[in-house]
């Protein structure tokens, strides 16, 4: 019998991390266990492989425990899981007694018939294609618990809102049964069914419809992130796991009409893998972060080869930096435009001279992968890391200006404020904390979220910006499937936007700060008053959610939505109009 290569079970678990949504970890594990180097095609493993190969291996175990007791007369084997079978000795396991299994009809046929039915299993299945599982179903440990309690809460509510039109039927025929003709008063008051209705109707007012979306396809692995142009406001870039970035151009008038949805024909394709290098489609050239220059005229990438490319808002190839020892997980302009800020899991990071494409001078803080980047000025940054730790950093010095500890978990992300006044961090330990360059402990430490923090943004208001008569806020997403919207003024939680049943993965405040748009891998987009935390658009996709973004007009938003089970990789872009 053929038993698995070490590059084939290396391949099995970097698939099972990246489809259930450990990006960060993927990438490591595949950086450390050269997948890429490996000669299997990731479109020949179907998703849920290393799940399907596992339980096949517990039904062989099951089978094979029954089959020896069976042999010896010792009845049914006894386990209560089957980590049981995985770690302990078969022959260790109680076993109940036969004549105990022979007493009870029911529990022998049942036995019997799982028995079969699992020998039946293994025999068909060297033939058989493995299935494909759905990735709602199979994503992340750390999702089935709000999976399973969102199945609850929906079949709970079904059982309520059954229980109340009941209830309410039986109030009607109990009233119009007590009164005499023409007594009844009518539109007295507002029924719980008429409450209902208005609610169902208020929630159709707020949904989009396909018909009023334009879906850029092309992409054929997930797509990881989207940004528009800073200065042209129909002009957008996607970057994905099909070893591509490409930069879309709209035309003016509605999304979702005939001229905006043929826009997806003739995408301008930047190829990150050269014709004769090896690529698993799913590995070696994952675009993994894009960045548009403040004059709109490049854009970066950074890829799974640990190589930043410069391209020309035209797509032009204009400079490939090669330093990097590791996949690059965060990239940044600075606002002149004549460095690049990059941050890898080789532990560094780098700023490079744009005009030159050679190092300026690469940074070696941190103790482990360097996850993300922000500048704070033209010439210093932060930079933040799976080690715990931030460290803000200026070119031409070699010691850090500021090391901020705190953290007890990986750090995910980092945010200047519009001012560079403030640093906000957000980790695995689920805190988000404020930091200023004057003071050694945060300013402050939030800890309502139950789960980790993925992501953070800055609201474009306060100190620093157009718009200084409004409050700065900080809004921060979780993969408790909530989003927070942070007080700076008062240090408090100023909304919590619950309508998300999965983790949110990004979050985006519209130019003028007035609205947040929110992404999750309950395929939902949502848009959010920031006034008032009022839910006030909402569209259902297709696929999880990894980025959306608003362009600079602040009339259109997009979403990255990918789904490996359909197979559909996409951006959609809607209209907001206020």
């Amino acid at each position: 019998m053929r038993t698995l290569t070490s590059d084939e079970v290396n391949f099995l678990v970097y698939r099972y991390l990246l489809e259930s949504g450990f990006r960060h970890t993927s990438f490591s594990f595949g950086h450390e266990s050269l997948v890429h180097k490996s000669n299997i095609s990731g479109k020949d493993v179907p998703p849920g492989a290393l799940i399907s190969f596992l339980q096949k291996g517990i039904q062989y175990m099951e089978v094979e425990a029954r089959l020896k007791s069976k042999d010896k007369g010792d009845g049914e084997p006894q386990y209560n899981s089957p980590l049981e079978l995985l770690s302990g000795d078969m022959k260790s396991l109680p076993y109940f007694p036969a004549a105990a299994a022979s007493n009870g009809a029911a529990l022998s046929t049942g036995s019997s018939a799982t028995a079969s039915a699992a020998s039946d299993e293994l025999r068909v299945a060297p033939s058989t294609p493995q299935t494909r599982r759905s990735r709602s179903n199979s994503v992340d440990n750390r999702r089935r618990g709000a999976t399973t309690a969102t199945a609850a809460r929906d079949k709970a509510g079904e059982e309520m809102e059954i229980d109340d039109e009941e209830e309410e039927t039986s109030a009607q025929q109990t009233q119009q049964t007590s009164q005499p003709k023409g007594s009844r008063a009518t539109g007295a008051k507002t029924t719980k069914a008429q409450t209902k209705k208005g609610a169902a109707k208020e929630e159709e007012s707020i949904h989009i419809p396909d018909s009023k979306v334009t879906v850029l396809r092309g992409h054929s692995h997930e797509v990881f992130i989207c940004a528009w142009s800073p200065t042209q406001s129909n002009i957008i870039a996607s970057g994905s796991g099909d070893s591509t970035a490409r930069i879309w151009t709209l035309p003016p008038g509605p999304c979702g009409t005939k001229s905006t949805i043929s826009a997806s024909a003739n995408p301008i394709v930047l190829q990150h893998s050269m014709a004769g290098e090896p690529s698993l489609g799913t590995g070696s050239k994952d675009v993994t972060t894009l960045d548009w220059s403040a004059d709109g005229r490049r854009l970066a990438t950074g890829s799974y080869d640990g190589k930043a490319r410069i391209w020309s808002h035209s797509g032009d190839l204009l400079a490939t930096l090669q330093k990097h020892k590791g996949l690059i997980f965060s990239l940044k302009w600075n606002k002149k435009g004549d460095y690049l800020l990059s941050g890898s899991v080789d532990n560094t990071a780098i700023i490079w001279d744009v005009s030159s494409g050679t190092v300026k001078q690469q940074f070696r803080n941190h103790q482990a992968p360097t996850l993300d980047v922000d500048w704070r000025t033209d010439t210093s940054f932060a930079t933040c890391s799976t080690d715990k730790m931030i460290y803000v950093c200026k070119l031409g010095q070699e010691q850090p200006l500021r090391v901020m500890r705190g953290h007890e978990d990986e750090v995910n992300a980092i945010r200047w404020d519009p001012s560079g006044n403030l640093l906000a961090s957000c980790s695995d330990d689920y805190t988000a904390k404020i930091w200023n360059m004057n003071q050694e402990n945060c300013v402050y430490d939030f800890r309502e979220h139950t789960k980790e923090i993925y992501t953070i943004k800055w609201s474009p208001t306060g100190v620093g910006t157009r718009f200084t008569n409004r409050d700065l806020v900080l809004a921060s997403a979780s993969f408790d499937a909530s989003i927070k919207i942070w007080d700076m003024n008062h240090g408090i939680c100023k909304y919590s936007l619950t309508k998300h049943s999965d983790p949110v993965y990004s979050v985006a405040f519209s130019p003028d700060g007035e609205y947040i748009a929110s992404g999750s891998f309950d395929k939902n987009l949502h848009i959010w008053s920031v006034k008032d935390g009022q839910l006030v658009k909402t569209y259902n996709g297709k696929g999880s959610i990894f980025e959306v973004c608003w362009n600079a007009a602040g009339d259109k938003v997009a979403a990255c939505f990918s789904n490996s089970v359909t197979e559909e990789f996409q951006v959609c872009v809607l209209d907001f109009r206020k």
